[in-house]
C-alpha cells in the first residue's frame, strides 16, 4: 500500500504542475513517472484524488485521445467539462477540442 501511495502522490504532483487552460493524458504522466505502463493506475489516483490537499486538478487530465474518460468519477457527470470549459477549454462531444495543440508534456519542465 505504501507504493502506491508514493506513486499516488507522484502522479499528483505531476497534476498540480499542468497548468491552467491545458490538459494532459493519463499515459504521458505515467511515462513521465517512469512507468510507462501504468496509464490505469494514473487513472486510479485521479480517482482517489478528490479530498487531496492542496487540491489537484483531476479534470486537465483526459485519455489519450483526448476524451473525458474519467468525467463518472466526479460529482456530477458534466462537472469535468464544466472545470475546464471554466478555464476556456471548449468541450464537445466529452472530448477536448483542440486536444493536440492544448496538449502539456509533462517532460516540458525538464527543458
Amino acid at each position: 500500500m505504501a507504493k502506491q501511495n508514493d506513486f499516488f502522490d507522484s502522479v499528483y504532483q505531476v497534476v498540480r504542475l499542468i497548468p491552467e487552460g491545458r490538459v494532459t493524458s493519463y499515459g504521458a504522466i505515467a511515462n513521465y513517472l517512469g512507468a510507462a505502463r501504468s496509464s490505469r493506475m494514473v487513472g486510479y489516483a485521479m480517482n482517489a484524488s478528490f479530498n487531496e490537499m492542496p487540491p489537484v486538478p483531476a479534470h486537465r487530465v483526459v485519455n489519450r485521445n483526448g476524451q473525458l474518460s474519467g468525467r463518472k468519477h466526479f460529482e456530477h457527470p458534466f462537472k469535468m467539462q464544466e472545470l475546464l470549459e471554466a478555464e476556456g477549454i471548449q468541450v464537445e462531444d466529452d472530448a477536448v477540442v483542440g486536444f493536440q495543440e492544448l496538449f502539456w508534456d509533462p517532460f516540458s519542465l525538464e527543458g
